[in-house]
């Protein structure tokens, strides 16, 4: 008699993980849903379909709700499909720490739009950072995922982040009486090693309760997923995460057929999947993506990504914002210098929002020099206020963040000040949907608090369309070629530089001012060697202008912030170099600009 397989629950992340590890999240929901069909018929029952930085951006790029699209994502694959999302702790899928009533507000409406399970981490495996978040999800009817959130240190680095340590982070979440249904590891960064996935699920089997659902979570980024699962199957897990071609490898999850493949006859039945009906189901999403632009990075497998650990996910989305900005070639730089920042950081694990923070520490670190500039994430992360850090950070980078950030230090619960900062409240955020007119809809309450400036652009219907299509990255170029009748373009004319969108068919043509700024600065400027007397305020990084502070004619002391940028979701000021009177702003609010770019004149 044949001996009987032991089924291995699969859930399909292509639509949340694939399409934020490979497009940054940018796929427009009318695009992919014949291939969630197709899922269907394929036999997928789980999938992973919003939460994490999935919600942000159909707001911020694709002019879509995230309620809207799991509304219709439930609709399609019916009602019986476990439908999951990825929920941040004290974060949710918001930017920041929550409070209280926004955590129990995500819950919520997230059980109201077709989510069936949450999987819930914190990033610093700090588990007073689960507990409140799981009691939502319980509270309103949602079935809780907790995680432990893992990666291999970098070379020479201990501290934390061995069987040892995830023992220990189990023991607390068991210890502290925490509800959950499932228990899953996850591995953003999928730099953990075999031995030490076999170890860690084994020792998890021995600590959990009999019967407990226990599931491993990795990507391909660093060439080792296949094995890692091979390893956690042996060890006794009950489930894996997979992805379809063409979001799946490199950054993203191990492919489907490629896990079938593997497991060919051997002990472990996958969910009940066969091969030609997962091949078919390839085919149609492959068809369904056949016009997005799959930017190299995103397919590829680095030897170097255990060095510094960054997550597949937070790893496109950075390569496409150094992309848009022209400045994708001091990538190599930024992740040799992620090292350190890890090290000196405290071991958080690289997964969002820590990956974020670590990754714009090391930007800051390449572009301004090591320490120059502590990014805000990364300084209040090291300084307390996103809860304990698994080992004590350096003391010297907390004393910079202290001082640059001008806060010190604390071992204060982030919800207790989440909940003392009235812009994290209810009551707050529907004053400002009534102050712009907008409907005071539970939904738009919480789009606004979870996205910000952006998520009200959204309401008000001033949000960018931002899809990479194949056409308008081949045809992305100075005064780009009209040869084809679709695409962005940027026209020179009389020096000055104008964005034209062509539509396709009868659509207009749209003109606006230029979003991309030139690499040096425009004719129109006044060079500081012809104006006596005058400052050139340059831009040390490429981003955005957010917000123009003083004006000219205004009074401004040295150090002074003339004008915010935004680059790398961060926020960064632009200080005056003396003091005196602004003479000449250069640049308007919205505007992108290039490292070297004269921003203002001082004199």
């Amino acid at each position: 008699m044949a001996k009987k397989k032991k089924y291995i629950d699969v859930m399909d992340t292509t639509f949340r993980d694939g399409f934020q590890s490979v497009f940054g999240g940018r796929v427009l929901m009318e695009d992919f849903l014949p291939a969630v069909e197709a899922a269907k018929e394929a036999g997928i029952t789980h999938f992973e379909f919003g939460g994490g930085a999935r919600f942000q951006s159909l707001f911020f790029y694709l002019q879509e709700n995230a309620f809207d699209m799991m509304d219709k994502f439930r609709e399609t694959v019916g009602p019986e499909a476990n439908l999951q999302t990825l929920a941040r702790g004290i974060n949710t899928v918001m930017l920041d720490t929550g409070s209280r009533e926004m955590i129990d507000l995500h819950a919520k409406l997230f059980k109201k739009h077709g989510t069936t399970t949450i999987r819930n981490f914190d990033a610093l495996n700090d588990v007073d950072n689960l507990a409140y978040s799981a009691e939502c999800i319980k509270k309103h009817g949602l079935k809780h995922e907790v995680v432990v959130t893992i990666m291999d240190l970098p070379p020479g680095c201990h501290g934390a982040h061995d069987a040892t340590f995830y023992e220990k982070v189990l023991r607390n979440i068991v210890d502290s009486g925490l509800e959950f249904d499932s228990v899953c590891f996850k591995d953003a960064s999928g730099t953990s090693n075999p031995n030490k996935i076999y170890e860690t699920i084994k020792m998890a089997r021995r600590l959990l309760p009999e019967g407990t659902h226990l599931r491993l979570h990795t990507h391909e980024t660093a060439g080792v997923s296949v094995a890692c699962y091979l390893a956690a199957l042996e060890a006794g897990v009950d489930g894996i995460d997979m992805a379809a071609h063409p979001v799946s490898g490199g950054t993203s999850q191990p492919d489907i057929l490629t896990m079938l493949h593997a497991t060919k006859n051997g002990d472990y039945d996958l969910g009940g999947l066969e091969l030609e009906k997962i091949l078919a189901y390839e085919e149609v999403l492959q068809d369904c993506l056949k016009e997005y632009f799959i930017p190299p990075e995103a397919t590829q497998v680095s030897p170097l990504i255990p060095f510094s650990p960054m997550p597949g996910g937070a790893l496109t989305a950075n390569t496409q914002m150094m992309r848009d900005s022209g400045i994708l070639h001091k990538y190599p730089e930024v992740i040799r210098a992620m090292q350190e920042v890890v090290e000196k950081g405290g071991y958080g694990t690289s997964v969002t929002p820590v990956s974020q923070f670590y990754w714009q520490q090391a930007f800051n670190n390449v572009m301004f020099g090591p320490w120059k500039k502590i990014a805000p994430g990364y300084g209040r992360m090291v300084l307390g206020y996103f809860g304990k850090t698994p080992a004590e950070p350096d003391a010297e980078v907390v004393k910079i963040a202290s001082e640059q950030l001008k806060l010190e230090p604390t071992r204060e619960n982030p919800l207790d000040i989440a909940d003392r900062d009235e812009t994290k409240s209810i009551a707050y955020w529907k004053k400002v949907l009534e102050d712009e007119g907008l409907e005071t809809t539970e939904e738009n309450i919480f789009i606004a608090a979870a996205c910000d400036k952006k998520g009200i652009s959204f309401l008000k219907g001033e949000s960018p369309l931002m899809v990479r299509k194949k056409d308008q990255e081949e045809n992305k170029q100075e005064g780009g070629s009209m040869s084809k009748a679709t695409g962005v373009y940027t026209v020179v004319v009389n020096g000055e530089k104008f964005r034209v969108e062509v539509a396709e068919g009868e659509g207009e043509v749209v003109i606006k001012e230029s979003m991309a700024a030139p690499a040096s600065a425009p004719q129109s400027e006044v060079p500081a060697e012809n104006a006596p007397g005058m400052t050139e305020v340059r831009a040390q990084v490429p981003g955005n202008v957010w917000k123009i502070v003083k004006n000219p004619g205004e009074s401004v002391d040295e150090g002074e912030v003339i004008m915010i940028l935004e680059a790398m979701k961060m926020e960064i000021d632009i200080p005056s170099p003396k003091k005196g009177t602004i003479a000449k702003i250069n640049v308007a609010t919205n505007q992108a600009v290039q490292e070297g770019q004269i921003l203002a004149l001082v004199e």
